[in-house]
């Protein structure tokens, strides 16, 4: 009968790359010099890994975390599909804790990675927008659930399919995302109706938009409302991507050609 470190070694015998994610420095260079070609996926890449997958957002499902960097390695031309790589995770705290091993194949793809990088916003604006709609999930209006749908990107074509609701607060300003007093003023606008308009840059370009693309063959989960309708649609119809808070479960979910690619839940971010 093998011994538990003999059934463990199975795990990374014929792996053909490893995966770190987020590893501390002196967890990078214990494999540094190894057999095993290593790919960092992170934040930053801090340890000068020469194969490294940016990380924009936590991801704190790991099937989403690896699925990321995998897409990433992918596309860099990491690995390819038919290779087996080992990925060490951090679980339960900020150290590597758990063990995963995966084969590369198309299935692994699910679009994050394509969301971020093969988008007309710029990646950062994207994580920006995320990181508003998690904290407004988190915290709410005054306490209170509530919902936000966010269009990022090709802002001109998104504005001609839509209409304002009411005043742009927005028309005559050059405020960014990301700056920590325009995300408080999202994050009070949020409690009206409509969408907030962002473009590839990161401005803001308006509040109070209601879209109005055809749904025609849009196709969204059993229980989601019109507004993750309107941003299924618009994606559909535009080289924008949605970002949509759920009033009603509290669920951030971002919409790209028409199709959900990613869910977070604010809780858990």
């Amino acid at each position: 009968m093998a011994t538990i470190r003999e059934s463990l070694g199975d795990l990374v015998d014929d792996v053909d790359r490893l995966f770190l994610f987020s590893p501390p420095a002196s967890f990078y260079e214990r494999f540094a010099d190894g057999d095993v070609g290593l790919v960092v996926v992170a934040a930053e890449n801090a340890v000068g890994a020469d194969a490294f997958v940016e990380l924009p957002l936590g991801f704190d499902n790991v099937r989403d975390r690896v699925k990321f960097g995998i897409e990433g390695a992918m596309d860099q031309g990491f690995v390819a599909e038919g290779d087996t790589v080992a990925c060490s995770v951090s679980v339960f705290g900020d150290d590597p804790d758990s063990l995963l091993r995966v084969r590369v194949d198309e299935s692994v793809r699910s679009g994050v990675y394509d969301l971020f990088t093969d988008s007309r916003a710029d990646s950062g604006v994207i994580r920006d927008v995320f990181e508003v709609a998690i904290d407004l999930g988190k915290k709410g209006q005054k306490g209170k659930p509530v919902g936000a749908l966010f269009v990022v990107g090709d802002a001109g074509k998104v504005m001609s399919k839509s209409r304002p609701l009411s005043y742009n607060p927005f028309e005559k300003s050059h405020v960014h995302v990301g700056d920590p007093i325009v995300n408080v003023m999202l994050k009070e606008f949020s409690r009206l109706d409509g969408a907030f308009v962002v473009s590839d840059s990161g401005k803001i370009v308006s509040a109070y938009r209601y879209l109005e693309p055809s749904a025609e063959g849009v196709d969204i989960p059993k229980g989601l409302g019109a507004r993750h309708m309107a941003g299924g649609a618009i994606t559909r119809d535009t080289n924008a991507i949605a970002i949509v808070l759920s009033e009603s479960d509290g669920m951030v979910r971002a919409f790209k050609r028409g199709d959900l690619v990613l869910e977070i839940d604010p809780e858990e971010y």
